[in-house]
């Protein structure tokens, strides 16, 4: 966060013009301009005329954006008035089209030479070639472009772009006004706001929702820009800085040691604390913005420049930032977060463009029904918080803060990816339906909790959970599972700041088996790489992730962070049972490798004094079709199997299962698929090696069924499908499942899905 916005075009020897105290006088002047009467154009003008004046420039002109990704001429001096709402420039076209895509500000000593100068002669620009445009930013979004232009050939100064891009904040202040341009036309939704919508979207938490609109807004209206006191502003935000630790540091002291809300938590504390960051707004208050002009610059030039990079890991970190700035100029205002004061309906749903983690941590959980995003991603801090809340959430619905108002009602469908806003009666309606059936099976599930998972021909099934945070362990209990087949080891590393010691990561997985109880965790070894980043992990670009540097590839060319880990979970056992497995294995002699460093880790905590597990258990998963033709070299070397059902489907068809051109493309009941399955449930049958399975598959009901059918005793699924495969398990008579699986084998249709429904149907099968 250190670095500073890029500017294009500034040489080596500029002229002097201007000082630190002529950049005060005119900031002083615009904001006599901003406090004076007159219409939006009326002042546009004005403050067009000052810049021209005080920047010693012969032209300054202000285009603004228009609806389809249009600028428009709003205002001028030295170039033809009648141009003014009539020139026009697309995007990308021209230099001013040019700082508009890239919101990048731009400084050229000769306009023409620019590979996309655009001339439009109805302006009369013709004699001017030196150019500075800087972009009019607000919440991250171009609004529009400010251009200075002299007709000589000449080289403009850093303290000059640093000032039209201050002036171009005051613009934007401006523009929001909707006088200039009409909110609507902004937000492309018009006169249809108050018409029922449907927004759609990406799922990034399952689940069914209906309650009122609740929109957190981020920034505050700042209504004083320009400070006459720079040392007075630093001492505010002083205060406030004190003020927003202090409230971070009590959502810490409130959060247990161990959880990962404190480990977000503690990041987020770090992300506070950066240097870059407080040294940027410091400066710039000193060049005569208030502390929160200050706090908004920063976060639009650090928006403007982050959200052009490609790395999922930095994008998201970008929701953080965000984060801090509200919370920041909320203690600036005064209050101590954007919920400060601020009343809830008893069924919310929480619109936001993106949220940090301790944001949703400052509303009332109780009255937290569903939550909707305009940016974000299904890995940013908020999402894993609201997940393990269980909380609907639906992102990337864009215009979302546009398209609905305060306590509108809003459907948010979680399963589907999409959002109803002031729904009609029949849309209601058949939610209503649709939940009320959801708890009709809640309350028969939750009947079955404590049943036996015994098939109804007396087929034992062992029900597992995969977990990944230690805020899923309370699950275990509740659904009833019979263990955690899946523990995700590498969830709390990508919530960290920085790589977790063996101490910490020793206390985590003691405090998981602790949690659990006598039930069985059988811990996967870190599994990064691909779409999982880790914030302190140096990785490269790779044109195939999924195929790439990834999982146990990595734990193997770092030995030693694999082994840290190794011994972590080791001592974590205390001198009880453990199980672990290694992910993505692809040909015997990386199992080999990687079983070599269990005996050295287990050979260290003897020499440490540290107690062995009493009884170890080392797996594998199957994820790579490789390893399916060498199962009898591997099982004799392993004492159990699980496998990955999702990556397995990946690598077998060979698609991009994020592809969504590719989504339903090859289906999981497919023949292959089953036949792969099979081939795997008769080896480690021959070699009387346990194999359980996890990933999207088993949780199913109507896949749970098949796996079954085919084999396989353990299954392992997220919580909320417990309930529902346990019912299915409960009315299915195994033995004619496989008889009929088996009249299949020889089937070459794309899926036998229609097939097993209607065996289903047939049957009385609960799916």
């Amino acid at each position: 966060m250190s670095e500073s916005p890029g500017v294009e075009g500034i040489g080596q020897e500029p002229l002097p013009v201007g000082t630190a105290h002529d950049h005060r006088r005119l900031l002083a002047r615009l904001r006599d301009v901003m406090a004076g009467l007159g219409t939006g154009q009326q002042r546009l003008d004005k403050i067009v005329r000052l810049i021209a004046t005080e920047m010693k420039a012969e032209v300054c002109s202000c285009y603004l954006m228009r609806s389809g990704d249009m600028l428009e001429l709003f205002s001028t001096v030295g170039l033809n008035e009648n141009a003014v709402h009539k020139t026009r420039l697309r995007v990308g076209e021209g230099v001013v089209g040019d700082i508009a895509a890239r919101a990048r500000s731009l400084a050229l000593a000769n306009a023409r030479s620019h590979p996309n100068f655009a001339y439009r002669p109805e302006t009369g620009e013709d004699e001017f070639q030196s150019l500075l445009g800087v972009p009019i930013l607000r919440g991250g979004r171009v609004r529009g472009v400010l251009v200075i232009q002299h007709a000589l050939p000449r080289q403009y100064l850093e303290e000059e772009v640093e000032t039209l891009q201050t002036i171009a904040m005051v613009v934007a202040e401006l523009v929001a006004g909707g006088d200039l341009v009409s909110r609507g036309e902004l937000s492309n939704v018009g006169d249809a706001a108050l018409l029922p919508s449907r927004l759609g979207g990406v799922s990034y938490n399952g689940g069914l929702a209906i309650g009122q609109a609740l929109l957190h807004r981020h920034q505050l209206t700042i209504r004083d820009m320009v400070a006459d006191n720079p040392d007075a502003e630093l001492d505010r935000l002083r205060t406030a800085l004190a003020g927003m630790y202090g409230a971070i540091d009590a959502l810490l002291a409130s959060t247990a040691d161990g959880t990962e809300h404190r480990d977000i938590l503690e990041t987020y504390r770090m992300f506070a604390e950066d240097r870059g960051w407080l040294s940027r707004i410091r400066e710039a208050i000193k060049t005569g913005l208030t502390a929160e002009a200050a706090v908004i610059q920063v976060q639009n030039d650090t928006r403007a420049r982050m959200n052009q990079v490609a790395d999922p890991y930095i994008r998201e970190r970008l929701l953080d930032l965000d984060d801090l700035t509200n919370r920041l100029l909320h203690h600036l205002a005064g209050k101590k977060s954007a919920t400060d004061g601020q009343s809830m309906p008893d069924d919310t749903i929480l619109i936001a463009r993106s949220l940090g983690p301790a944001e949703l941590l400052d509303y009332d959980r109780s009255k937290l029904r569903g939550l909707v995003l305009e940016e974000g991603s299904a890995t940013s801090h908020v999402v894993i918080v609201a997940r393990a809340l269980n909380i609907p959430v639906v992102g990337q619905c864009t215009d979302a803060l546009n398209r609905v108002d305060p306590l509108d009602q809003v459907i948010v469908d979680g399963d589907n990816a999409q959002v109803f806003v002031r729904p009609s009666e029949d849309i209601k309606y058949t939610v209503a339906e649709s939940m009320r059936m959801i708890a009709m099976r809640e309350r028969l599930f939750a009947r079955v909790r404590g049943l036996p998972s015994v098939s109804h021909d007396g087929v034992p099934v062992s029900i597992m959970l995969n977990a990944g945070l230690l805020i899923d362990l309370p699950h275990l209990e509740d659904s009833g599972a019979d263990g955690i087949g899946l523990y995700r080891t590498e969830i709390p590393f990508m919530i960290r700041p920085t790589y977790p010691d063996v101490d910490t990561q020793t206390v985590l997985y003691a405090k998981v088996l602790e949690m659990a109880g006598e039930k069985a965790v059988v811990f996967r070894t870190l599994d990064v790489g691909g779409d999982k980043k880790l914030p302190y992990f140096a990785g490269h670009e790779e044109a195939n992730p999924a195929l790439g540097w990834r999982a146990i590839r990595i734990g193997l060319d770092r030995p030693a962070m694999l082994r840290k880990q190794l011994r972590a979970l080791l001592r974590a056992a205390a001198g009880g049972p453990l199980s672990l497995m290694f992910p993505m294995i692809a040909e015997v002699a990386e199992f080999r490798a990687a079983r070599r460093l269990v005996d050295m880790e287990l050979a260290r905590i003897a020499s440490e004094g540290h107690a062995p597990p009493s009884k170890l258990r080392v797996g594998v998963m199957i994820e790579v079709p490789a390893l399916l033709l060498q199962l009898p070299s591997l099982l004799p070397l392993v004492d159990f199997v699980s496998v990955g059902s999702n990556d397995l489907a990946q690598y077998l068809f060979a698609y991009d299962r994020g592809d969504p051109r590719l989504a339903n493309r090859y289906d999981s009941l497919s023949p292959p698929m089953l036949a792969a399955l099979r081939l795997i449930v008769e080896q480690c049958e021959l070699a009387g090696v346990p194999v359980s399975i996890c990933g999207e598959m088993a949780g199913r009901p109507l896949e749970a069924m098949s796996l079954v059918g085919i084999g396989f005793r353990s299954l392992s699924m997220s919580p909320p499908s417990v309930g529902p495969v346990k019912t299915m398990l409960r009315s299915l008579d195994v033995g004619r499942l496989r008889e009929y699986l088996l009249s299949l084998t020889k089937c070459s249709d794309h899926s036998l899905r229609d097939r097993l429904k209607a065996f289903a149907k047939d049957h009385s099968i609960m799916i």
